[in-house]
């Protein structure tokens, strides 16, 4: 009697595809609270530690840590983009701005672990500009461009101007506290684009 073949698992390579993804997810979730804490020079180990997944994981998505980095950034900067569109849909046109602005806050917090990084001159990063260009621009351009519309702020405003006022509103924002003062700012910001409006 022959043996039958040997079937492949059918749901094998989806299995580990999705292993995969929640290996990076960890990995990228936990180097960005190592980055946090410990700086951006921090040992592996405790980012491996943190995801629970072995070196051999993290160097096989992440070869170099500025690649670890860029996909930190990229991360953050799609999914600040996707709060835009989200917003837009809950919420009045007004609001989903005021709301998406204390998002970018958060996204700017992110930013600042990282800066040493980001400012060392390691070509790594130069494509993170235009990254950040071509998905938080035009997030931002439609909030505005609802909220103007609805009467809600005046026009005139700039995307490039609003993104590049939360950062310097947040120079200061070190712990808690100075989070809490930089969302105070910020909704500042916010109040006086509605100085005007139609």
């Amino acid at each position: 009697m022959k043996d039958k073949p040997a079937h492949p698992d059918e749901g094998s390579e989806p299995s580990k595809r999705a292993d995969a993804r929640r290996n990076t997810d960890a990995l990228l979730q936990a180097a960005k609270e190592v980055f946090a804490t410990s700086g951006v020079d921090a040992p592996v180990r405790e980012i491996v530690e943190k995801a629970g997944v072995g070196l051999g994981t993290l160097y096989r998505h992440f070869p170099q840590r500025s690649d670890l980095i860029v996909a930190i950034m990229r991360r953050e900067i799609d999914a600040c983009a996707e709060a835009a569109q989200t917003l837009s849909t809950k919420h009045k046109p007004g609001e989903a701005l005021a709301r998406w602005m204390q998002r970018y806050v958060d996204f700017v917090a992110t930013k600042r672990g990282l800066a040493s990084a980001l400012h060392s001159g390691d070509p790594a990063y130069q494509p993170l500009r235009g990254y950040f260009d071509q998905h938080l621009k035009p997030a931002l351009r439609a909030l505005l461009k609802d909220a103007i519309a609805a009467g809600e702020i005046r026009a005139g405003e700039e995307p490039d101007d609003l993104l590049r006022a939360v950062p310097s509103l947040c120079m200061s924002a070190e712990g808690r506290e100075g989070l809490a003062r930089a969302r105070r700012m910020v909704a500042l910001l916010v109040d006086g684009l509605r100085y005007g409006a139609s």
